[in-house]
């Protein structure tokens, strides 16, 4: 599954999203290709600040965190399944197939367990990982580092959720509100910009998704932002990540 990936920011406009993405798109439907909208920010993004061939060697990570290198991108997911049995292996708890049942008579054979797929995990430890590999780009950009704040994730979180329960993928949730809304409904009066992605499934590979595109690299390397918040829900892999002032 390729990775999706949206950028917003406050202030903009109605941004038409490149290639073959909508609001209705389908939770189960797998991305066939990137698709980004440009976003409008209340501080634009730097024009001199020095530009970004490829993102740094592993040597500039903090806690072990590096920002991968743009070849490796995500591709495809490939879904968990649910545990038990594996399809056309015996059943620990009765005879194998072609087994004796146990007296004279004819064998018999147990027909394959079938295995269903289910929900990503959702690790609750991806907030931090984002916000060190975050703080890595924005050193080397010379940005002071950001914080998480309680706020942003739960507005991030629930949007994410949000989108996942209701098979949409949109800045702007089906009841109208904006990212903005959602962050003042947690009591967050500054917001400052929204990034989405849908399909990466670890914070190193959304990070390295959203470096590599410019729109989402602005909210990142915006040095004027001081607070950040990351949500991430399944299945489908729908991840947030709200700006603050």
């Amino acid at each position: 599954m390729q990775a999706v990936l949206v950028a917003l920011a406050v202030g903009a406009g109605t941004a038409g999203v490149v290639t073959l993405l909508g609001s209705s798109s389908k939770i189960n439907e797998k991305p066939s290709r990137i698709s980004l909208d440009v976003p409008a920010t209340s501080t634009p993004f730097d024009p001199t600040r020095p530009t970004m061939s490829a993102p740094p060697s592993a040597s500039a990570s903090v806690t072990g965190i590096s920002a991968p290198p743009p070849s490796s991108a995500v591709g495809s997911i490939v879904p968990s399944t649910s545990a038990g049995a594996t399809p056309g292996q015996p059943d620990p708890g009765g005879p194998g197939p072609g087994q004796p049942t146990g007296g004279p008579g004819p064998t018999t054979t147990r027909p394959p367990v079938t295995t269903t797929a289910a929900p990503p995990p959702v690790d609750s430890t991806v907030a931090p990982k984002v916000l060190n590999i975050v703080n890595n780009w924005r050193l080397q950009f010379g940005c002071a580092p950001i914080s998480l704040d309680s706020r942003l994730n739960r507005a991030s979180q629930n949007h994410s959720a949000d989108m996942a329960a209701n098979n949409y993928y949109s800045h702007t949730s089906q009841d109208g509100r904006s990212y903005m809304d959602r962050a003042y409904e947690q009591g967050y009066w500054m917001p400052g910009g929204e990034n989405l992605a849908r399909g990466p499934r670890t914070a190193e590979e959304v990070m390295n998704a959203w470096m590599n595109s410019s729109s989402n690299r602005a909210n990142i390397l915006n040095c004027n932002l001081r607070t950040m918040g990351v949500g991430l829900a399944g299945p489908g892999y729908y991840w947030t990540q709200m700006f603050g002032y």
